[in-house]
């Protein structure tokens, strides 16, 4: 592989870039002209066009040897009508990528009752959100038996970082469940699905799904818990599902009503990766760390 093309170049993708640039030509899609300096500052060539504008993808077809799919579906509908047009248009070309990694999410799952979850077990989407994704994963996999490109899917939980943190809902005082009622969750540094994503490329066999998550287990009250204690906040209220029903948005809530513990045997087994971050109290370490070093950096010499 030579040239890579990368169709979502949000924060995730900034993450890959260092890692990228130095190994291919990459190309990066973005919507907004202005986001084109960033990317070429980066090492990227920026190629402007819009996922909801099929006229906007034809040059795509024929130009990568690979694709790092990024881009969300819409805000609203049951499917992916974004990744329909971007496989049209990949299609279209007398030459095809040879691979194409997509990160999706674990909500395609459902709610699991606070199982284990291996990559094998049955889609049950419960939300139109998760289900714009299954949609998703659907047509790529479609698309790679078809024409014999090599898919990847890598299956990602929360994505934190240390400015992807719930600091302002902690200061907000959001509550989170009770004990008794808790759900289990699950996170992923945004660096190491970066790196995740890369390594992908490169290792993942055709048709294969990974969980795209790291080894901490917590519960969704602990995780809020040790952000808190980190950065010297107060620790949420908790509460009855009930009581909490009022209190939060239709979204968040949605997020505990789902409760799973994923198993990341597959992806240490198959893509033989090692966690910059295995854990969020590493994470954690390392946020406080950074800021710390921004501090002083930002501190006027004597």
């Amino acid at each position: 592989m030579k040239r890579i093309l990368i169709v979502g170049s949000g924060d995730v993708a900034q993450r890959a870039l260092p890692w990228l640039t130095r190994r291919f030509r990459v190309y990066a899609l973005v919507r907004q002209p202005e986001a084109a300096a960033a990317l070429r500052a980066a090492g990227a060539l920026p190629l402007i066009g819009d996922l909801d504008d099929r006229s906007s993808l034809r040059r795509l077809a024929g130009l990568a040897d690979a694709i790092l799919h990024f881009a969300p579906p819409p805000a609203s509908g049951e499917g992916d009508p974004r990744t329909k047009r971007l496989l049209a248009a990949l299609g279209g070309g007398k030459s095809l990528p040879q691979g194409v990694v997509y990160i999706s999410t674990t909500g395609v799952y459902g709610d699991c009752g606070g199982e284990q979850v291996s990559e094998t077990r049955p889609l049950r989407a419960t939300t139109a959100r998760a289900r714009r994704r299954v949609d998703a994963e659907a047509r790529l996999r479609r698309f790679g038996r078809r024409c014999g490109v090599r898919v990847a899917i890598l299956r990602a939980p929360g994505i934190y970082a240390g400015d992807r943190l719930p600091l302002e809902r902690l200061r907000r005082g959001d509550p989170v469940l009770a004990a008794e009622e808790d759900v289990h969750t699950n996170h992923i540094h945004a660096e190491d699905l970066a790196r995740l994503a890369c390594i992908a490329l490169l290792r993942a066999p055709a048709g294969r799904v990974y969980n795209a998550s790291d080894d901490s287990g917590l519960r969704m009250g602990a995780y809020f818990d040790a952000v808190a204690d980190a950065f010297d906040l107060p620790r949420p209220e908790r509460l009855s599902r009930a009581a909490i029903a009022s209190r939060l948005s239709p979204l968040t809530l949605s997020f505990m009503s789902e409760s799973r513990r994923l198993d990341n045997r597959r992806i240490k087994r198959e893509l033989r990766v090692r966690f910059a971050y295995p854990t969020i109290a590493d994470g954690l370490r390392a946020a406080l760390a950074g800021r710390a070093g921004a501090s002083t950096h930002s501190q006027p010499e004597p």
